[in-house]
């Protein structure tokens, strides 16, 4: 790693951080817990953009190209659709714990139909979620 081209190294520098804030974005929304504020985030997959320029302007390998082309890609693909997919709860139609849950239809984990009528009576736990992508 002596020899590597310095472009290289922050390429792989960028892709690595890149990489990591893309798995820790995927975690939490799998726990739905993204924070209301994503600005960190944005900052973070930014920075990686800009990682990734800084490693071509200071020249990479034939193969070190890849890691800062996947850190652009990927800093620029998650604020992307941040921006183009808000996320807006309008607050008289939210439905609070204890509500009667309006009736619909959808699919379980198995790929079966079911409508809401089917839950009557059960204690039930729905939660709806939609990230960022």
């Amino acid at each position: 790693m002596g020899n590597m081209r310095l472009g290289t190294k922050i390429g792989l520098l960028a892709a690595a951080v890149a990489a990591l804030t893309a798995w820790y974005w995927f975690h939490l929304t799998g726990n739905v817990a993204l924070p209301e504020d994503r600005t960190a985030f944005v900052v973070v997959f930014l920075g990686c953009v800009v990682l990734g320029v800084a490693a071509f302007v200071k020249r990479t390998s034939w193969l070190g190209t890849l890691p800062p082309l996947f850190a652009i890609a990927v800093g620029l693909f998650f604020p992307y659709t941040m921006m183009i997919s808000e996320q807006v709860v309008a607050r008289d139609a939210a439905i609070e714990v204890g509500d009667t849950i309006p009736r619909f239809a959808s699919i379980d984990d198995s790929g079966v139909e079911f409508d809401s009528r089917s839950l009557s009576g059960h204690l039930v736990l729905i939660k709806f979620f939609r990230a960022h992508w």
